[in-house]
């Protein structure tokens, strides 16, 4: 994820922490990784706090096209993995702001 899908994460975790928590952090029950969990699992909870995060694998193709043109990588057929191109692609959507960044 990039740093403005970060901020957005942030943002709308801690609106849940302050509302639904009263601002407490307790252990095992409302980290940042359940939250994000429940956002990308639970519909009714993503649409209630307005965040929906999506992942899905590229494609090789994909991989390809990005080893090509974000890296500048002429022959990429051995060196997917090895050049470390990304794998999915995370796409954020949050007050009607798409943000789609690519990840390992």
């Amino acid at each position: 994820m990039n740093n403005e899908q970060h901020q957005i994460i942030d943002e709308v975790y801690d609106k849940w922490i302050k509302y639904s928590w009263n601002s407490r952090i307790y252990p095992n029950q409302n980290d940042k990784d359940i939250f994000i969990d429940r956002i990308k699992t639970e519909p009714d909870f993503s649409i209630h706090w307005g965040l929906k995060i999506e992942e899905r694998e590229l494609t090789w193709d994909e991989r390809h096209e990005l080893a090509e043109t974000k890296y500048q990588i002429d022959d990429v057929d051995d060196v997917l993995d090895k050049e470390g191109i990304p794998t999915k692609a995370i796409t954020i959507t949050y007050k009607d702001k798409t943000i789609e960044s690519h990840d390992s």
